[in-house]
């Protein structure tokens, strides 16, 4: 049987959904990036997911948002149900809207685009957006579904 790396993901709770988060936590780790294009996602994912083993914690819902704060950076936050000790803890708290895509990576910035016009129909004003990758490749293939999430805290 082969090992699930990433669950199956369920769109239906992330489209078009708005929610309140207070003080939630999250541990956040920063990945390189190469004109966008994330490098060592891998080894950043890797780095944490053992910390929040060795923390006696787990990442909520697999929830991962990436904030791409330029063409060679990425910071990306793992939710989890408390503090952990060796990494950045840092909580949101607010509105949030978020929207669910699914297709190739490289339909990114049509998604965004949607997304700002859904955001703009619905009267909100968006503060900050993070992409949620719901899937790696290797996953995405085998369930059939490459399911993005775009999450937006709004005003």
């Amino acid at each position: 049987m082969e090992k699930e790396c990433c669950p199956k993901f369920d769109p239906a709770p992330w489209d078009g959904k708005v929610f309140s988060w207070s003080a939630k936590k999250f541990v956040k780790g920063k990945v390189f990036c190469l004109f966008y294009m994330p490098l060592t996602f891998g080894q950043e994912i890797t780095k944490i997911m053992k910390k929040l083993d060795e923390a006696g914690t787990k990442c909520q819902d697999w929830l991962c948002l990436s904030d791409h704060t330029s063409m060679f950076n990425m910071d990306m936050y793992l939710a989890v149900d408390k503090e952990v000790t060796g990494l950045e803890n840092v909580e949101m708290s607010g509105k949030y809207f978020s929207k669910v895509y699914e297709g190739q990576f490289g339909d990114t910035g049509k998604w965004c685009k949607d997304f700002e016009k859904v955001v703009k129909e619905k009267g909100y004003l968006m503060q900050k957006m993070y992409m949620w990758y719901t899937t790696c490749p290797k996953c995405a293939k085998k369930w059939g579904k490459n399911y993005v999430v775009i999450v937006a805290k709004i005003g």
